[in-house]
């Protein structure tokens, strides 16, 4: 069938309290999406909504978005795998036009995290994991990755300070980044200033500056084949591999001392199917939801050896200037994290790295980047490579 290829992409700023419904927010990622492409309705043959439904009041919220930006009587549906969502809606729209049975889909994910209050987004993370045999015990997100950060300060003796340097990393260019939520800077010093916000304990070792923030906003990739996205685009993005797994959901199936194996099986699926090595990459976004989720993933996707990867931020080499530039927008840390959106904000800020329309963020003449998105506590993987 050929190739697949990215056509157009968009993306919200990402907020604290967008002020308008959930089909306005989809309808903003949209509109940037379909301008990037310079496409209209008429040529989409499919949609796929993508978000964490636990946070929506809408249900079904594919056909209510079909409607209201124009895209039926295509076919809708809506897809969920928690904080990977709308990478794995990629990964079906790639399918569903390899298979021939559609050429143009649109993936567009979602989330205004702001409908509920804090109190209830925390329950709600929490269900993310098993109901019967563990969420009921109280369980959070920064819970589940500090046991995950203690297991690598036991086993290779990182610390504090190493995952402070990636939250310094993530606001140098979360500041340049106008689509970020926090774009205040970030020293190293804050972290032992015990009057200074980014100090205060969360789930230790994890402190506030370890841990990203919710945000509201959408994303939209637009996927073709090959024949569409040479006669629509100038500069599509190919889709050179992709890689997904799971896990086993309760913190009792795992090795909590060898980081997240669905990102190191996702990407080994990837790195084959596209035919390239993880020193092939030149530019990376990975799911830095918590500090030590993009230490983990420099040594799950083969960045650095288990253990190492804390000498690549101590090196600066995950810096823009850097060996292999990691999160160059901010990433999650401080562009936010509304959920449903974040996997195609990921991807993207790699096609507009490999277009070289990525203004000050912009990496030296990259050629194949790469996109990590973690759903839960590592219970989903998705691992996506793209050419120019």
């Amino acid at each position: 069938m050929g190739k697949i290829g990215i056509i157009g992409v968009g993306q919200t700023p990402f907020v604290r309290g967008y002020p308008g419904s959930i089909r306005e927010l989809a309808f903003d990622g949209f509109k940037d999406a379909m301008g990037d492409a310079q496409i209209s309705a008429k040529d989409i043959d499919a949609s796929i909504i993508c978000s964490a439904p636990e946070y929506d009041k809408q249900r079904s919220p594919a056909g209510v978005f079909a409607e209201y930006l124009g895209l039926t009587p295509q076919p809708t549906f809506y897809l969920e795998s928690l904080c990977s969502s709308s990478s794995m809606g990629v990964r079906t729209a790639y399918a569903l036009v390899k298979s021939g049975l559609h050429d143009v889909v649109v993936v567009i994910g979602f989330q205004k995290m702001s409908e509920i209050s804090s109190a209830e987004s925390q329950e709600r993370m929490g269900r993310g994991a098993d109901i019967q045999w563990e969420s009921p015990f109280g369980t959070m997100m920064p819970a589940y990755y500090a046991m995950y950060a203690r297991g690598h300060m036991e086993k290779y003796g990182t610390t504090p300070d190493d995952l402070a340097l990636i939250r310094v990393k993530a606001a140098t260019y979360g500041q340049i980044n106008e689509k970020a939520v926090y774009r205040k800077p970030v020293n190293f010093e804050m972290f032992s200033d015990p009057d200074n916000a980014m100090s205060g304990p969360v789930a230790s070792p994890l402190r506030v500056g370890d841990c990203c923030a919710n945000a509201d906003g959408s994303s939209c990739v637009i996927v073709a084949s090959e024949e569409k996205a040479k006669s629509f685009s100038k500069k599509p993005v190919w889709i050179l591999g992709l890689g997904s797994a799971s896990t086993a959901v309760n913190m009792a199936g795992r090795d909590l001392f060898s980081g997240l194996t669905v990102a190191q099986q996702a990407g080994e699926q990837a790195y084959k199917m596209a035919g390239i090595s993880a020193k092939d990459v030149d530019v990376a976004e990975v799911h830095d939801c918590f500090t030590i989720a993009e230490l983990m993933a420099y040594e799950n996707l083969g960045f650095a050896k288990p253990g190492e990867g804390k000498e690549l931020i101590k090196g600066k080499e995950t810096y823009k200037e850097g060996s292999i530039p990691v999160n160059v927008d901010g990433g999650l840390l401080s562009k936010g994290h509304p959920i449903g959106a974040t996997g195609g904000s990921q991807i993207r800020t790699i096609v507009l790295q490999l277009r070289g329309e990525a203004g000050d963020m912009q990496v030296k003449d990259p050629e194949i980047g790469l996109v990590h998105n973690i759903g839960g506590v590592g219970l989903y993987g998705n691992v996506t490579v793209l050419g120019r």
